[in-house]
């Protein structure tokens, strides 16, 4: 469900701390600063018996049921960190079925897992951010007011990993389509609001408000509620390769929202108060999602797996191995207005979504999960927990 982030735009102040004890990772952050990750222990995790951890397993099951069908020599994913398949396998295998008490969840994440505490350079702190899963109202045919199409992906767009002709670009991609025997950038936001997609994309469905739209391109996917009373399941299926630009960033250098004010619902409020300028601001975002529909229980994310509410984190997958348990600590009220400290599964990517202390939480769907979401833009820490036998191996 690779998106991007509303709130990339925002900034936060950094920590500073000196690394002690670090297993210093090959690859870089967007800052090219080293990723170091340095060994706690779980009673030094912030929140680490207050947490229902039992809660994140389900979540982590489906990450162990997708790396079981694997080759076990292949790379987790294009986190050196991450190691291989099989160096997961073992602590998978040993993941308690059924519904496990606190205590038995505890001990197994203890016993088969090593945390470290991340840090890029010598900061600890990052920028967390939440999402969703929006439901709008919605047609499967252009009418009655609905005149704002959510394309499938164009059979012409071509995405090409670099990593396979460059080990120094790994995890790396870039899209475009093919013109006259030459690889060109994709059409962007613009172009294809001016309709430079009419007979090249099928339209999936038919939205009525452009800023609805364009908020669930920023969410990745959603529900669009059709008039018959059902329910569409729409998700990531691709991008046009053009770099997220966040709009808030644009409002406050303008002076339209002050930087203290800015939020989700903030820029949907400005947009809708001045439609004559609307669709300018839009377009300088000049990435555009293309969706499928989906089936099954929940919103796909980046893994493959479905995502499960306030327990699935969107990470950098070239920094974090995507399927590793991670306990985050940030800055924002949760379901209860607790602080974040908890466990959760890095299982999604997003565009906006760059460097190692980065994250968005998924939050579901519905009221609540809008509010969470539309609200987080929090400092925060992570710790990265690996299996203990990828620890060892990192270690020497």
């Amino acid at each position: 469900m690779a998106r991007g982030w509303l709130c990339a735009a925002l900034i936060l102040v950094s920590a500073c701390t000196s690394p002690v004890g670090e297993i210093p990772g090959s690859d870089k952050t967007a800052t090219d600063a080293p990723v170091r990750l340095s060994a706690v222990k779980f009673s030094d995790l912030p929140g680490w018996t207050q947490d229902s951890v039992a809660k994140a397993l389900p979540a982590l099951a489906r990450s162990c049921a997708l790396l079981a069908k694997r080759d076990a020599s292949t790379a987790v994913t294009p986190a050196p960190i991450g190691g291989r398949v099989g160096d997961w396998l073992p602590s998978c295998n040993a993941l308690p079925t059924g519904s496990p008490t606190e205590g038995s969840a505890r001990a197994y994440l203890e016993a088969w897992f090593q945390p470290y505490l991340v840090r890029v350079g010598t900061t600890e702190k990052g920028l967390f951010t939440g999402y969703y899963e929006p439901e709008i109202a919605g047609s499967i045919r252009r009418e009655g007011g609905f005149e704002v199409p959510l394309y499938r992906r164009p059979a012409d767009l071509v995405q090409v990993e670099l990593g396979k002709w460059r080990k120094g670009l790994r995890g790396k991609r870039i899209a475009g389509r093919v013109k006259g025997g030459r690889l060109v950038p994709y059409d962007s936001r613009a172009e294809i609001a001016a309709g430079s997609l009419v007979g090249r994309a099928e339209p999936l469905a038919w939205l009525a408000d452009p800023i609805d739209a364009f908020f669930l391109h920023i969410q990745g996917s959603g529900r669009v509620r059709l008039a018959d009373g059902r329910v569409l399941r729409v998700g990531y299926d691709g991008q046009n390769g053009h770099a997220y630009f966040a709009i808030g960033r644009h409002l406050i250098e303008k002076g339209h929202v002050r930087r203290e004010d800015m939020s989700m619902a903030a820029i949907r409020t400005w947009l809708a108060d001045h439609p004559e300028q609307m669709r300018a601001v839009m377009n300088r975002n000049p990435s555009f999602i293309f969706f499928r529909e989906n089936q099954g229980e929940g919103p796909l994310g980046a893994q493959g797996v479905p995502l499960t509410p306030g327990r699935s984190l969107a990470v950098d997958r070239t920094q974090l191995p995507l399927g590793a348990p991670i306990w985050l600590v940030a800055d924002h009220g949760d379901e209860t207005g607790r602080k974040l400290a908890r466990l959760m599964v890095a299982q999604d990517t997003g565009g906006a979504i760059q460097g190692a202390i980065r994250g968005d939480v998924f939050w579901g769907h519905g009221p609540q999960a809008a509010d969470l979401a539309g609200g987080m833009a929090a400092e925060g820490s992570l710790y990265l927990i690996l299996p203990r036998s990828l620890s060892v191996a990192l270690a020497n």
